[in-house]
């Protein structure tokens, strides 16, 4: 599901694990869960191939119109985690997305994203995937 470089430093390995959560709740056919990574704010920023979108709801109602029900969701892994620890508090994530599906061909793209620790936990705060 995810295929990180460990052993950076434990704030990497705790931003690791929550990008594998996000990839088993994805596979669990679970947005809420996926989004859970997400901070849930009206702040948050995603920006994809549309544009930019603010806040956690209108970001988890984009994945919802995009990837309907489990065969729309197909298989997530993450592939070339990169993590950049900008401060204590903030870190620059880069890596690679692919969705595979049994009936249709695979889709894929890459991100980066800016976590954030919020209450001693890392939180997406930014993402722009392609």
């Amino acid at each position: 599901m995810v295929a990180p470089a460990w052993g950076q430093s434990p704030e990497s390995d705790e931003i690791v694990h929550v990008i594998e959560q996000q990839a088993i709740a994805w596979n669990n056919a679970d947005i809420e869960g996926f989004m859970g990574a997400y901070w849930k704010s009206d702040s948050l920023k995603f920006i994809g191939k549309k544009g930019l979108t603010y806040g956690w709801d209108q970001v988890l109602n984009n994945y919802k119109k995009s990837y309907p029900g489990k065969a729309g969701m197909g298989t997530l892994r993450f592939d070339k985690i990169d993590i950049q620890q900008l401060s204590k508090d903030y870190a620059f994530v880069t890596g690679s997305w692919n969705l595979t599906y049994t009936d249709r061909d695979a889709l894929g793209g890459w991100f980066s994203l800016i976590f954030k620790k919020i209450n001693g936990s890392w939180f997406i705060v930014a993402d722009h995937s392609s």
